[in-house]
């Protein structure tokens, strides 16, 4: 995880996602709209069990008041499995039309015994920084 950027937790069923967005100037350009933020997530089974993350579902909010909805298999094209004790890290980006905006979401996992639940992605706000 990068260090001395806000962080937001969340626990659902013995899973915990780690969410540390930064906003990354050098990619957006504020004449255009056009606001990049990138994203670093750890989720970590605490849970006896292991479990697979099947898809992901984020809600994207930017200031305007536009919504996106976005849903597909895994992360960033992977669908880990994570064993107990483990620790499954990625990293990803958003784009906004705006200088705010906030992310959130679920990601749907699957125990070995087929048994599925959603694990929640803390609600993050997402901030330009603009020098």
């Amino acid at each position: 995880m990068t260090a001395g950027l806000p962080t937001y937790t969340a626990i659902t069923h013995d899973i915990r996602v780690i969410v540390r967005p930064q906003y990354v100037d050098t990619q957006s350009d504020v004449l255009s709209r056009k606001f990049v933020f990138a994203y670093f997530i750890a989720i970590e089974n605490l849970g006896g069990e292991t479990v697979q993350l099947l898809r992901r579902h984020w809600t994207i909010q930017h200031s305007t008041g536009k919504i996106e909805e976005v849903d597909g298999e895994g992360v960033v094209g992977k669908q880990p499995v994570i064993p107990p004790g483990h620790t499954h890290e990625y990293h990803s980006f958003c784009i906004l039309e705006s200088m705010e905006g906030s992310m959130e979401g679920t990601y749907l996992m699957r125990k070995k015994n087929g048994t599925t639940f959603e694990a929640v992605v803390p609600r993050f706000l997402l901030r330009a920084l603009v020098n």
